[in-house]
């Protein structure tokens, strides 16, 4: 597998696998070289003030660790919490964060050829947070950057992350 980059137009560059997961009827894909850990849901100590969608943080052997929502902070219309409720723990610029999930499928690799750009739609997430449409047969990925999603300012975690 070769390396993935960006391109100085922006364009996608190489093969790159992608761990996907579910958020109401979306399917997802974020890099897999970020994703520390896949661990089932349990329900975080809430931190006072903290945005709705920052559900609380978690001791990880020994490691205090944010935990996202994404249901909540992508609007999604339902958010239950199930036995397919997983947790995917990130490991961001040498912080650990934790996104709560619907559900994790696979792990896909994705050739630049099957990547298309995303179009320029107002949406919950910001389209430079949005690396492009992966498809694969039928199936369609909205490809995330989850390092910049979660360093956004609104999300509380900029000065750390």
């Amino acid at each position: 597998m070769s390396v993935i980059g960006k391109s100085s137009e922006g364009a996608i560059t190489g093969a790159r696998e992608y761990l996907t997961f579910r958020l109401d009827q979306e399917e997802y894909g974020i890099d897999i070289l970020k994703v520390q850990e896949i661990r089932g849901y349990e329900p975080p100590t809430r931190i006072a003030n903290a945005p709705e969608f920052i559900k609380g943080v978690v001791n990880l052997r020994g490691t205090i660790v944010p935990i996202v929502d994404m249901r909540l902070k992508f609007n999604c219309a339902n958010a239950e919490y199930n036995n397919f409720t997983v947790v995917i723990i990130l490991n961001l610029r040498n912080r650990v964060v934790g996104i709560v999930v619907d559900s994790v499928s696979d792990v896909m690799e994705l050739s630049p050829d099957n990547i298309k750009a995303a179009p320029d739609i107002e949406s919950v997430i910001d389209n430079g947070c949005i690396l492009g449409l992966g498809s694969v047969g039928e199936r369609m990925l909205i490809l995330l950057d989850i390092e910049k999603l979660m360093s956004g300012v609104d999300m509380g975690l900029v000065a750390s992350i």
